[in-house]
């Protein structure tokens, strides 16, 4: 093999083209055909027994000559084994063959297994089969890849280098798993809503605009399958749940990715409670089920998810934080007093406005553990029903985990009329922004019901304990490269 350490990324794939081309005139065509092995890299380590032959398969990670023998570590999605070839094994011209093979590599492999010297689980090679040339280097010599736009844009070359990439994946794979069982188990139906809409709905939200050319007419891509799942109870379906790819036109940041993954869950003659504690139940089984733990972090960052979990309304946490007057206060003294407390208010906002920007910029961002706020302003929650006892909030809660908002649950509106005047108040005066089609399947009777969204991405970024939502995404959003 090339050292290719002083070599230009030119040079480097130039030797490699050139090595391909040897490979193919001693006969191994460079991009071979499917391979049955006998196992998994981890399943043979697993049942590892001496003198068993077996069929492998990998990526070359590392290797080095030894005269007439070749030590090469193979890497599947499972992990990697350690294979060796020696001139008198093989034969003169599979081993040339063989020596002309660089990292990167895919090979198959065929022989008995044996533990060095040294006290390895090894394969000795008695045939080899070239599966993919690698035209180009991996990243670092398999040392790991540091490089930030590099990981994020080349993602392929993050997960043959980074292990520990590679785990964070799958532990959201088998968390979304674990999520759809616990559901499942519990009697939910599993269902589909549309992602392009005629009209956007279910969230305050600047959606992505398209053109159907079939129909002549623009959509939308949704915001949040909440108005088509509430359709679906009007329709008599009784617990449902939507793992659904959601599209907002809004910025980049550590939390957020204009393309993300929610759950939504529905279950008729349910409520906020209801909610609370599904999601609690269902939080804490993935935890302990998939990562096998449930406080996550360390020192005063730790997150502790063990029940029971922390109610608090809204109302007295700005109070807590931003004075007991504070509700006492007209538009000019809250928006006076957020500014002394380091938030930056517009001057067209309200009295909502305000206090929810006090809200997120200096109270949200407190709350490590678990914690539901409760009975949040009308103004900031349509879709939900008012608490019984007053009507100026809702009966909802958003539950803050790590600082951040990680599923807000409601006891859902179902009454018509005040949804309608709920609409065009929002709506302000603009009747094309409000669903009648919504508004109708409403008026043919939606049973009470009790409504949750979980977002997937900022979930797994706390059970995985990583600070950006970026390092839970396989493909992310990127800025153009410049």
């Amino acid at each position: 093999m090339t050292d290719e350490i002083e070599l230009t990324g030119d040079e480097i794939r130039a030797q490699r083209v050139a090595n391909m081309k040897r490979l193919e005139a001693l006969g191994y065509a460079p991009f071979g055909r499917a391979f049955e092995r006998t196992g998994t890299l981890r399943g043979i380590r697993a049942s590892f027994e001496e003198g068993k032959h077996v069929r492998l398969a990998g990526r070359i990670v590392s290797r080095r000559e030894m005269g007439k023998s070749v030590f090469a570590h193979i890497q599947d999605a499972t992990g990697r084994f350690q294979v060796y070839a020696r001139k008198d094994g093989i034969g003169d011209q599979a081993f040339e063959a063989f020596q002309l093979l660089d990292l990167g590599d895919h090979i198959a492999v065929e022989g008995e297994l044996f533990t060095t010297k040294m006290g390895e689980p090894s394969l000795k090679v008695t045939q080899w089969f070239l599966m993919a040339k690698a035209l180009l280097p991996p990243p670092a010599k398999f040392h790991g890849l540091h490089d930030v736009e590099i990981r994020y844009r080349q993602r392929y070359l993050d997960l043959i280098a980074n292990p520990d990439v590679c785990e964070v994946f799958r532990n959201r794979s088998r968390a979304v798993k674990a999520i759809r069982d616990f559901l499942y188990d519990r009697g939910y139906l599993e269902v589909e809503t549309p992602m392009m809409q005629a009209m956007p709905g279910g969230a305050a939200a600047t959606p992505f605009k398209t053109r159907y050319e079939a129909l002549s007419t623009d959509v939308f891509l949704r915001i949040a399958p909440e108005l088509y799942l509430k359709r679906l109870l009007v329709g008599g379906y009784d617990r449902i749940f939507e793992l659904n790819r959601n599209f907002r036109n809004e910025g980049l940041s550590r939390f957020h990715n204009p393309e993300f993954t929610m759950l939504e869950i529905y279950e008729a003659y349910g409520n906020v409670r209801t909610m609370m504690a599904l999601v609690c139940d269902m939080i804490t089984h993935v935890a302990q089920a998939v990562y096998g733990r449930l406080v996550f972090g360390e020192g005063e960052e730790a997150i502790d998810l063990r029940s029971p979990w922390r109610e608090a309304p809204y109302r007295d946490l700005v109070k807590e934080r931003a004075g007991y007057d504070w509700f006492d206060l007209d538009t000019a003294g809250k928006r006076a007093r957020a500014e002394s407390l380091g938030c930056s208010v517009a001057p067209d906002w309200s009295d909502t406005d305000i206090t929810q920007e006090v809200f997120e910029k200096l109270i949200e961002k407190t709350l490590r553990h678990p914690t539901f706020v409760t009975r949040l302003p009308v103004e900031l929650v349509p879709l939900a029903k008012a608490c019984e006892d007053d009507p100026e909030s809702v009966d909802v809660f958003e539950l803050i985990i790590g600082g951040r908002e990680i599923a807000p649950g409601y006891t859902e509106l179902n009454d018509p009329i005040e949804q309608r005047r709920r609409f065009e108040e929002q709506a302000a005066g603009d009747a094309v922004k409000i669903d009648e089609d919504f508004l109708a399947a409403l008026e043919h009777g939606m049973p009470p019901a009790g409504g949750m969204g979980v977002g997937i991405d900022r979930l797994i970024m706390i059970l995985s304990e990583v600070e950006a939502i970026r390092d839970v995404i396989l493909f992310p959003q990127l800025k153009p490269k410049a």
